[in-house]
């Protein structure tokens, strides 16, 4: 089985890592890859570059195994658009390795306007991890997709795609765009985000940190 986690993270916060690890868990362990995007096609500009969102990553997962990076969207470079990131995978893991991707509900609620959304199904497992406060349009195409395609966490390891897929782990409720806003302001984001990426964004002068030496 291969699980994917993709995201922007600028920067990346322990609400990302504890999720990560919780998927993790479900899927008796195995590793999960979390994939930086170079190019958010739904969004502005990061905050960081590519590279200091990547060093922000390795300096997040530093000494945890079953967190492993996966820049192939920032060789890439463009527009990172996860049909291509599963094409791409699919042909390097063959036909039958169980292929996960794993999301939250928000980004789930607006997944038919992703593009080949269509083909995302037959490429990959969906994992939709339930967020406080976003609830699927019932009449919409996720909330069908899910009805169609719904199962369980055993069920992703039984075929290689297919499955949609409900979890409802421990939420921390911290956002990237709130770290940003919080350090842009001046204020700490100590205990949201690991010490080491904090001391990092400091250094770097990152979201408009003063770059100081010590906490």
């Amino acid at each position: 089985m291969h699980i994917l986690y993709g995201g922007t993270f600028d920067p990346v916060h322990h609400g990302h890592l504890r999720l990560a690890l919780e998927v993790s868990e479900r899927f008796g362990n195995v590793p999960v890859h979390l994939v930086p995007c170079y190019i958010p096609p739904h969004r502005g500009e990061t905050g960081a570059t590519a590279a200091q969102r990547l060093r922000l990553l390795e300096l997040a997962i530093d000494g945890e195994p079953r967190l492993r990076i996966d820049d192939r969207e920032l060789r890439r470079e463009g527009a990172s658009y996860t049909a291509d990131t599963l094409r791409q995978l699919r042909n390097e893991l063959g036909p039958d390795v169980p292929l996960v991707m794993v999301l939250g509900t928000d980004a789930f609620a607006g997944f038919d306007l992703w593009k080949e959304w269509q083909q995302i199904p037959d490429l990959a497992h969906i994992v939709v991890v339930r967020r406080p406060g976003t609830l699927l349009d019932p009449e919409g195409e996720p909330a069908r997709l899910l009805t169609e395609r719904g199962g369980e966490a055993v069920d992703a390891s039984a075929r290689a795609s297919g499955r949609v897929i409900e979890l409802d782990p421990p939420w921390l409720d911290i956002s990237a765009t709130g770290v940003r806003e919080r350090i842009g302001r001046g204020r700490s984001p100590r205990y949201l985000v690991p010490d080491n990426v904090w001391e990092e964004i400091r250094r770097l002068g990152l979201y408009g940190a003063c770059p100081v030496k010590n906490f």
